[in-house]
């Protein structure tokens, strides 16, 4: 009774339009994080190919090797959020996990502004770390503003939280890719970084709105199983350790046929991730479990949804700087950065549209379920990239394999708004969903899960991008368009059972 009455008083309470005042203090924080993660993205790769001799250089690598960094660094951000998933659960909390990688993140992007390459790997390093305590956590912290029950309500919040995310990446996109590209690379890294310090400071100050969550949960599961050790359980039970010993076994194939020490590292690393999921699996109850594997299979479905997406910064990104045509009206030469805001833009446009659209889809009495949107998403995602097979063959080159004529900028533009409705039917609705199926005790890892699945998808970008060279941007473009279709078509095939495995959690 005497802690009801004090909590009736405590500023947690209040709303804004509907919404708890903490979503609010979350939605600043991460549209500053998110300034400085997608201004950094927005020109890193546009660094790395920079010549050296030009008034602004770079480090002047090839395309290839640009691509292939921006899809290990990528990846590496969102796979750090397991281990920041784990630390938020057992160690710290989702809401102090969040505090330490805000303070990594202002760190990493301040050590970018120097100039010296052991400060670009440093700072890569330190935002490596920082968005793997953050990210994760603070969309947790999001669902736990809300009431079991309160799904429609949730999804709502989600979508806000959403727009926050996006007013940061299109500010970052026009603002540090400006200053970037025209200015000094390292004064657009520096930039970012005072974009984090500002979103440091927000969520610093609005603690008192966001105290009663993000907290290490203690269930009833946990009391009468409190000797769960996930490193250990790997190798003691039996199926964890056949999932842990083929992955390995793959891992050391990889590295003395091939030679490729850093894929079979990584493989090596997923082994541990498959040993995890399967002891996350083991540990849950009979519903628990059906929930837990429509959830693994949502990651298998951001890896596919993300791996064609996040050709944006890479190749798509690359492809806006060399092969498109920049001029505006012949007065001024739109910086291909800018292009890494449309995406943002058209999402803040289309956000409620979209979210009203599906309200009316349902009270239509059609298929509603996360797991639908999704898959639609991921096929109306992959429509984006026939634009792009059109921009590809507007590209002429002479026989030195000189281009002579680029393609026009609308293609980029009818790509990123397919690419935004594709990402507006799946990702936020993916978010709610995790936050909808996970076991209270594992919330954050499982989050944290989701954007390492996320950050797979990156690499997976990263690698068709390395290879464009090699098949040529038509068929790249066109083969991700077919493959993105057919893999949506089939995942709507199986939405009856999938939707008894989630035992009405929606």
């Amino acid at each position: 009774m005497e802690n009801k009455i004090i909590n009736d008083k405590l500023p947690y309470q209040k709303t804004i339009l509907g919404h708890p005042v903490g979503l609010f203090v979350l939605f600043f924080t991460e549209l500053w994080e998110r300034f400085s993660y997608y201004g950094m993205r927005a020109i890193l790769v546009l660094y790395l190919v920079s010549a050296t001799n030009t008034k602004n250089p770079g480090l002047g690598w090839d395309n290839k090797d640009a691509i292939a960094l921006y899809g290990w660094y990528t990846m590496f951000v969102y796979l750090a959020t397991i281990p920041g998933g784990l630390l938020a659960d057992k160690i710290l909390g989702q809401r102090k996990s969040v505090m330490l990688g805000g303070f990594l993140l202002v760190f990493g992007h301040s050590i970018l502004a120097i100039e010296a390459m052991w400060a670009f790997y440093s700072g890569l390093l330190f935002i490596v770390l920082g968005v793997g305590c953050l990210k994760g956590n603070i969309s947790t912290m999001v669902g736990g503003l809300y009431k079991k029950g309160e799904n429609d309500r949730r999804d709502l919040g989600f979508y806000i939280f959403y727009m926050g995310i996006n007013i940061g990446a299109a500010a970052a996109a026009l603002i540090v890719g400006y200053v970037g590209e025209t200015k000094g690379w390292h004064y657009g890294f520096g930039l970012a970084g005072l974009g984090m310090a500002v979103g440091q400071l927000v969520y610093w100050w609005g603690q008192k709105f966001i105290f009663h969550v993000g907290n290490i949960i203690q269930d009833s599961k946990v009391k009468n199983n409190s000797n769960v050790n996930l490193v250990s359980d790997i190798f003691r039970k039996t199926n964890s350790i056949i999932g842990f010993s083929f992955m390995t076994i793959l891992s050391l194939i990889i590295y003395y046929v091939f030679g490729a020490w850093d894929y079979a590292l990584l493989i090596f690393g997923l082994a541990f991730a498959v040993g995890i999921a399967i002891v996350i699996y083991n540990d849950g109850d009979s519903v628990e479990k059906d929930r837990i594997i429509v959830t693994y299979l949502a990651f298998l479905i951001v890896i596919v949804f993300w791996g064609a997406f996040e050709q944006a910064g890479g190749l798509m990104n690359v492809y806006a700087k060399q092969k498109t045509d920049l001029s505006l009206f012949g007065f001024f030469d739109v910086p291909a950065s800018w292009f890494q805001s449309v995406n943002a833009i058209f999402i803040i446009i289309f956000a409620t549209l979209v979210g009203s659209f599906w309200v009316w889809w349902k009270n239509k009495g059609n298929e509603y379920s996360s797991i639908f949107k999704m898959a639609i998403g991921v096929i109306i995602m992959g429509w984006g990239f026939f634009f792009m097979s059109i921009a590809s063959s507007e590209v002429v080159y002479d026989s030195n394999s000189i281009i002579t004529q680029k393609s026009a900028m609308y293609w980029l533009v009818f790509a990123f708004l397919f690419h935004t409705l594709g990402e507006l039917c799946a990702s936020p609705v993916a978010l709610s969903f995790i936050t909808k199926l996970s076991p209270s005790r594992w919330a954050a890892f499982m989050m944290g899960a989701y954007f390492a699945a996320t950050g797979i998808g990156n690499k997976v970008a990263g690698l068709i991008g390395e290879n464009a060279s090699n098949i040529g941007d038509f068929w790249t473009f066109t083969g991700i368009g077919i493959f993105c279709s057919v893999f949506g078509l089939l995942v709507i095939l199986i939405i009856k059972p999938l939707k008894r495995l989630v035992h009405e959690a929606e």
